[in-house]
């Protein structure tokens, strides 16, 4: 499957509502078409993904901009198919979370130079589908949708929820039966319609491919299915930052989670923007995909060296990558090849493990996905194929509060409310 190069055409006018976007472009043939609600080609039912005719000019003018914008990913809104007065609508404005330089963590693994999480618990609902979830709302104002749904693993359909509330928009989002209890709590509490489907997220998206092409589901917008060419580019948004707050430089290495496989596709083609433009200097980086060994069809493909990722049944606690059919899972493979970098899987142990690591090293407290990405980053180091000596991005894309039932803890001790008592206990002066 072919690389494609980051698109800039003119054969299209743009239209105001999306910015620099001018066409849809599918990622097999490169048929294009015009910007609307569909997510397939017509030709050869490949997927589409936005293509741009992006700025051109001085590259530090095109700098000042972006440093001068919102602290926000509507910094970035010259490279994002949304209005240029996006930041002035009702959104939630995620994004420019912190990139951590995580020297503890990088100490317990054997890193030498340098060590980073891109914490994206910091988003209002406190993972990184904020991101993606803000440009699909600026595609589905432009198309008129007034309903926000989705089929969702637990983060998005908070997000979703959350984003369609203050947007004024209606939401329905779709989730497995089986979710963890905090992600069932936050999708439900804006007020939106909430509905559990008995079966995995692969059922669930299925149903939900099934109401696009029903009356019942006539004026929504699915931001993961027909608006999901739009709702992807918001994963570009981590790439962008990233680079940015390294001092707009390409990290050698970044350690990515794979549900879909979408972000880890978008934070390439971000990357390769940035040089195209000549916002950073044009150099190797390696990408590496990360999954839960209950779900990890992605990584199975790649050591056994094969094109086609073969479905799976997932069983894992990582419930937010319980992808068992990821759309992009032979995008990632390309990516992984053709960076140098790899995809690897972690047990269930290895993930809580790391979770415990990353809390008690840099005081972030990770949802599974993260200690997927932790895990996968030291078992890659262990192995000898994450290079310790260069600069290396870990994601984090969620709050570890949503993922409770992952980690069991509790108090050191309980005691009386004495000194004495205290005393007994031995934890004074450890």
């Amino acid at each position: 499957m072919a690389v494609q190069a980051v698109e800039s055409v003119t054969t299209s006018v743009a239209s105001p509502a999306f910015g620099p976007a001018v066409a849809l472009s599918c990622r097999e043939c490169g048929e294009r078409c015009d910007l609307g609600p569909v997510f397939a080609c017509a030709v050869c039912f490949g997927p589409l993904e936005v293509a741009y005719e992006l700025p051109a000019g001085d590259p530090e003018e095109l700098r000042r901009r972006i440093e001068a914008g919102p602290a926000s990913i509507w910094r970035y809104a010259p490279l994002l198919p949304v209005p240029a007065d996006v930041a002035g609508k009702p959104n939630l404005n995620p994004g420019f979370t912190k990139l951590v330089k995580a020297d503890n963590l990088a100490r317990e693994l054997g890193v030498t130079g340098g060590l980073y999480v891109k914490d994206d618990s910091g988003n209002p609902t406190h993972s990184f589908k904020d991101r993606v979830v803000a440009i699909a709302v600026e595609a589905a104002r432009a198309f008129g949708f007034t309903t926000l749904s989705c089929s969702s693993t637990g983060n998005l359909a908070g997000a979703v929820g959350a984003a369609a509330a203050r947007a004024g928009l209606k939401s329905c989002v779709f989730i497995p039966h089986d979710l963890e209890a905090g992600k069932v709590v936050m999708a439900a509490v804006y007020g939106g319609d909430l509905v559990g489907i008995e079966g995995t997220y692969d059922d669930v998206n299925r149903f939900c491919s099934e109401l696009i092409g029903d009356p019942l589901g006539e004026g929504w917008g699915f931001v993961n299915v027909n608006l999901r060419p739009y709702y992807g580019e918001g994963s570009k948004t981590l790439a962008y930052e990233i680079c940015e707050q390294l001092g707009w430089r390409l990290p050698d290495q970044i350690v990515v989670p794979i549900a879909s496989g979408s972000q880890l596709t978008k934070i390439d083609k971000g990357l390769r923007e940035l040089i195209a433009l000549g916002l950073v200097e044009d150099r190797p980086y390696k990408i590496f995909g990360a999954q839960a060994e209950g779900c990890s069809p992605v990584s199975r493909a790649f050591k056994d060296g094969h094109e086609v990722v073969r479905p799976v049944k997932p069983d894992t606690i990582a419930k937010s990558l319980a992808i068992g059919n990821p759309a992009d899972g032979p995008y990632v493979l390309d990516i992984a090849r053709r960076t140098g970098g790899a995809v690897e899987d972690v047990t269930d142990t290895e993930i809580v493990d790391a979770i415990r690591l990353l809390a008690r090293t840099e005081g972030i407290f990770a949802e599974t996905a993260g200690g997927v990405t932790v895990g996968v980053t030291r078992k890659l180091i262990e192995a000898g194929v994450l290079d310790p000596a260069l600069t290396t991005v870990v994601l984090n894309t969620g709050d570890g509060l949503k993922t409770l039932d992952a980690v069991a803890a509790g108090p050191t001790a309980t005691i009386r409310p004495s000194l004495e008592a205290f005393r007994a206990v031995g934890l004074a002066g450890r």
